[in-house]
Order: C-alpha cells, then structure tokens, then sequence
C-alpha cells in the first residue's frame, strides 16, 4: 500500500510486537481494511513495545516457553487453534507453530525506528511479520533483519553495522518505558489521531466503520 504523504491525514500510532500473534492478526485485518479504502485518511507511525524484554538475545524455545506460561503443551495448542479460528474469520490466516523460536526484539524495533527515517517503515514492518509468521524466521538474527532492509531499499551493509552496534538502543528502551507508564500494557494497541485508544486486534470491519466516520466529516 502507498501513503500519500502530501495529503491531510489523520495519524494512527500502533504499539506492535513482532513475535505476538494477535499483532499479526491484527495487522492483516488493517491492511484488509485500508486495501478496501484507498482514499483513506490513515498516516500510520509505528512505535517499539516488547511484551517479553527480558528474552535473551539468543532468543529462547517458543513450544517450551509457552507451555510454562500457558501450562502445558495441551493448552498451548487450544491457544494456537483459538488464533488459527480468530485470523480465519477475519479472512485472513496464521500458523501459530511456524515460528520455532522467540526472539527479544529489541533488534526488529531497531530496524522499524530507522525504516522510518527513510520512508519504509509500513513495508518493513511488513516484511518483518512475513519473515517470522509466514517463512519462521529468526528476527532475532542481524543478517535476516539486514536481508529485511534491503529487500525494503535500504542498505544491508550500512543496517547490518548499526545492527553490530548499540545505535539507538538505550533510546528505543526509554519509549518503550515511557509507553507503559503511559498505559501502553499489551499489543497490539493503536492510537487514533493522538486521541482514541483502540486495543487488540479488531476486525477489518472495524477499521473500514472508523474510516468511514473519519472521512464523512
């Protein structure tokens, strides 16, 4: 999708973690949304949030890491089929179990930050769920966000140095902070012109409702 950036707007701000899967969900109901109105009033800025900062760079096991949170392996796979049922309905789709590991995404958020400066947030951030939901890949490793960028148009080996780095890291952990003092508590959360909270993933039929209030006005 193209943004027309020299049209009035109306800016929607979206809290995202790429490894959470109703953030997947959600966003493919937006896109279904915004494919169906292409007049639409939409400037969309996205903002880091990690529900898991304390995963290791590494990463970790995701079967295993959400059994001990979800109490076993039975309920994870309820969990997974309920996600399956939910993206179905919505028209869209998810395999929950693609993904076999959970990465800390400091790293993905890094790259989303800078994709902005440079006018490809909304496609990085596209391919970025892509790689970790439709292909399994680690989004966690510097040479996949690289290939990421680059598929995007920026420069792999200029992102891959600032990725080796610690650029900007301390201040995408200070918005982060500042986001959940302010209230920011899960993903994906969604900010209508600096002014209406929306959480979760809500329908496409939601998204076109609130596109269609906007622009009557």
């Amino acid at each position: 999708m193209t943004i027309d950036a020299t049209r009035p707007d109306v800016r929607l701000d979206i809290f995202i973690d790429p490894v959470c899967p109703w953030c997947h969900i959600g966003m493919q109901n937006l896109e279904r949304a915004l494919a169906a109105a292409p007049g639409h009033p939409f400037r969309l800025q996205w903002h880091p949030f990690r529900l898991n900062p304390d995963i290791p760079a590494e990463g970790v096991d995701k079967r295993s890491y959400l059994a001990a949170r979800f109490g076993g392996e039975e309920k994870v796979s309820e969990v997974n089929e309920r996600l399956r049922q939910v993206a179905r309905d919505a028209g869209g789709e998810i395999d929950p179990d693609r993904p076999s590991r959970i990465p800390n995404t400091l790293d993905a958020h890094r790259l989303i930050d800078w994709a902005g400066i440079e006018g490809v947030q909304h496609e990085v951030v596209t391919l970025i769920l892509q790689a970790y939901w439709d292909e399994g890949r680690d989004i966690g490793d510097a040479e996949v966000l690289a290939d990421i960028a680059a598929s995007a148009g920026m420069n792999r080996e200029a992102t891959l140095r600032l990725l080796q780095s610690d650029a900007d890291k301390s201040e995408l952990i200070a918005r982060e902070t500042e986001a959940r003092r302010k209230g920011v508590n899960a993903v994906p959360t969604f900010l209508v012109a600096q002014q209406y909270v929306v959480n979760g993933a809500q329908p496409p039929e939601f998204w076109g409702n609130v596109i269609q209030e906007i622009t009557k006005t």
